[in-house]
This record gives C-alpha cells, structure tokens and sequence, in this order.
C-alpha cells in the first residue's frame, strides 16, 4: 500500500473512532473473479472489495460517506469516495450538499431520465448499478407539498462519463483505415459558474399513478468524437485521422409513470433531447465520418413487472429516435432494444436463479447474463454467473452488445455484507 493509500487508510480510521459512539457502519467485502471463455482462459477480473457505508444522525443534521477500496493482484489498492454529503432537514424541505448519486426513472439497466449522476462503464454495463453510477459533487434540495415533491439540483462542475481504457477488453474505439491520432486537449470542460449544471423534477403519487417530470441543462457525458483528416500541403490525400473527443451542450425534457393494474405493473419513460451531435460520413473525404449534425432526439421506453406463481417477469421495449433525420448519419434513425429480465427463488428464498438480458433489435445482437446466487449464511452469498454476448454474424454492423463477442466469461462473487 502507498504513502497515499495509508494515509485515506488512517483518516478513515480516525473518523470513524471519533464517531464511533454514535455512528452507523456497514458494508461489504467482495471477491470477484473472473475468465473468458477464450483458447487461452484469460482473467477478465481479479478483484477484491471493501465498501463501506458510515452514517451518523444528529437532530437536524446527518452525515454519510461511501468510501470503497478495489485491489487487484500485484497492484496498489485504488482507493475512492462513491458518496460523501451532509443533509439538512426543515419543515417542509430537505437540503443535501456534497458528493452523492442521483438516481431518476423507471428504467431498469438503461439511462433515459436518469442523467444527472454519470457512468463508470471501464467495464461496460457488467458493474452492479450502484458501482455504474459515480457519485458528483452537488446541492440537491427536496420540497414537499404533500403528497409531491419538487427535487432542485445544481452540479458546479461537470463530470464526465468514465470510458475504458484503450488497453481495455471494455475499449471500443471506432476502426478506421487509417492511422489515428487522439487529441484529449478540448475534452476538459473548464469549472466556471456559467458552466454549471441544473435539473429540476417534480414527482408526485397517487393511488393509481406514480409519476415525474423532469428537465435539465446539461453537457453531454459521452463525448462527440470530431475527426479531422491529416493531410499535407503536398499531398491533399488523408495520410491519417484526428480524434477529438469534445463534450457538447445538451438540453432535454422528460418523465416517467408506474401503475399497477390488476396485479401488473406498467411503466413508461421518456426524455427529448436538444442539440446532440451526430457522426456522418463525408462523401468528399472518403466517406470518413468527419462531419457532424446537430439533431434532436427521442429516447423512451414501456416495460411490464408481473409475477406467474413464484417467478417475477420484467420486460422492456426502449426505442431511440432521432428526428429531422440526415441519411448520412452513421446513427440509425431508430435504434431498437428490449431487456427481460426472469427471477426466482427456491429453498426458502436462500437460492435465486435469475436470467437477465438486453437484445439490440436492429443487428439482433445481445447481452444475456444467466446467475444463481446461494446464500450461505447470514450476511454471506455465493454468486456465480456468465456473461454471454452474442453478434449476428450476417449484419455489418456488428451492435452495441456484438461488438464484444469475443469477451464471453463466466464469473465467480463472494461477498459477506456486515
């Protein structure tokens, strides 16, 4: 363990010694490993995990912080802090400040409305969901009006979408025909006030209707990449490609609803999007995908949760549409996909066998990951699993979730949870 990693190491300590009397601690620690199903059986993960969850209450006034620890082998730990914010309750109103995850929507595995915390996809969609979602340094404050609460968030400083690593299995830079080169020099959005973030939602429930609107001003977390060809005053031919990842402005507007009908859950989300950057190939330069159209788009969805005997059922149909369509947009104009999701337990709930997965419509490719989870004992489970993707090999394109056809794996978690 480094200098730096004793000292958090310490700090954590100490804190938690001077708060101990009236703080809350909980956690886990997790032992993640994983193989490709590959000629050579390579290690997809070797991880191991201490998250913990620290809390104290006072009159008014509570505090919690999310720190967490992931080693792997013949590494320094890496050491981060998921959460860490103050809450302060009034009468009518909740105020919180600090570093938190701000979840929206109805969704599950997708982000349509729930926009404002960003992603960590370094290994893609496979990270439970409170690991996907990092934390961003924010004021949110809730008021009530009954049955209704209007939710107010600012961001001061933007936080992007964390990407792989281009040595990554997760890594998926575009192929060209040409040698690139990547320019990460306008990727940074400078901290100032006017660049600032804001969302507003206002959610309310009924007997019947569970429903929230939703609107923000935004910069988009997943980067535009602009391409510029080299070229030479000699010689006009591209000799190679400029990649500059550069992230843009964005506006949307949306809500979601759940109800329950007749032992059905039926749920719908839906978010316009302003002023997003589209990818289209140029016919002057190759058809190289070097200019860009600003288009709005439509991202939404309508799923059903419904249980025959002791197996819960969810699934989801989640369409992207972009309007004012150009045909040279490297983006379909519809952009399909459904999830499903089948759960069951059995031996007294102490053993669940679950089967989710996304399939991608358009190039009938997917993601199904198939688990069983045994707990042990108190607090102790056992989760093995797969993660299976699967490519149409008579599409040329080869999907979103094909693209990874050669990173099937199978995977083992121990986790005791205290």
């Amino acid at each position: 363990m480094n200098k730096k990693s004793l000292t958090f190491s310490l700090v954590l300590l100490l804190g938690a010694n001077l708060f101990s009397q009236n703080l809350d601690i909980n956690g886990y620690v997790r032992t993640y490993f994983g193989v490709l199903a590959n000629d050579n059986y390579d290690y997809s993960i070797n991880q191991n995990t201490l998250d913990l969850k620290l809390k104290r209450t006072d009159d008014i006034v509570s505090f919690f912080a999310n720190p967490y620890v992931y080693q792997y082998p013949n590494q320094d730990a890496q050491l981060g802090l998921r959460e860490a914010y103050v809450d302060m309750y009034f009468n009518s109103m909740d105020l919180r400040i600090g570093k938190q995850q701000i979840i929206w929507g109805k969704a599950d595995g997708m982000f349509i409305t729930d926009i404002v915390s960003p992603k960590d996809l370094g290994e893609f969609l496979l990270r439970d969901f409170d690991e996907i979602r990092t934390g961003i340094t924010s004021m949110k404050a809730n008021y009530y009006l009954g049955d209704n609460t209007l939710e107010m968030v600012w961001v001061p400083t933007f936080t992007p979408t964390i990407m792989p690593e281009e040595t990554s299995i997760w890594s998926r830079i575009p192929e060209f025909p040409l040698p690139i080169t990547i320019n990460e020099s306008q990727k940074e959005i400078p901290g100032r006030l006017e660049n600032s973030e804001g969302f507003v939602k206002f959610s309310g429930m009924s007997s019947l209707l569970d429903y929230e609107i939703m609107a923000g001003i935004m910069w988009d977390d997943d980067p535009t990449l602009h391409i510029t060809p080299i070229v030479t005053i000699d010689n006009p031919t591209p000799t190679g490609l400029m990649l500059s990842p550069i992230h843009h402005p964005l506006t949307l507007a949306g809500g979601s609803f759940s109800s329950e009908l007749g032992g059905v859950i039926l749920r719908g989300e839906g978010a316009y999007y302003m002023g997003k950057q589209f990818s289209a190939s140029n016919p002057d330069q190759m058809n190289l995908p070097t200019r860009l159209f600003e288009k709005d788009y439509a991202h939404y969805l309508v799923g059903t949760d419904f249980s025959i005997g002791t197996t819960r059922f969810s699934t989801q149909f989640i369409q992207r549409a972009i309007l004012d369509y150009d045909e040279s947009i490297i983006q379909e104009e519809f952009d399909n996909t459904m999830t499903f999701l089948a759960n069951r337990t059995f031996l007294q709930e102490t053993l669940t066998l679950q089967l989710f997965g996304y399939v991608g419509l358009n190039n009938e490719d997917a993601l199904i990951r198939p688990s069983l989870t045994y707990d042990v004992a108190d607090g102790f489970e056992v989760l093995a699993g797969a993660n299976l993707f699967i490519r149409n090999e008579d599409s040329e394109n080869t999907g979103l979730f094909g693209h990874y056809d050669d990173n099937d794996m199978v995977y083992l978690k121990m986790k005791y949870s205290f």
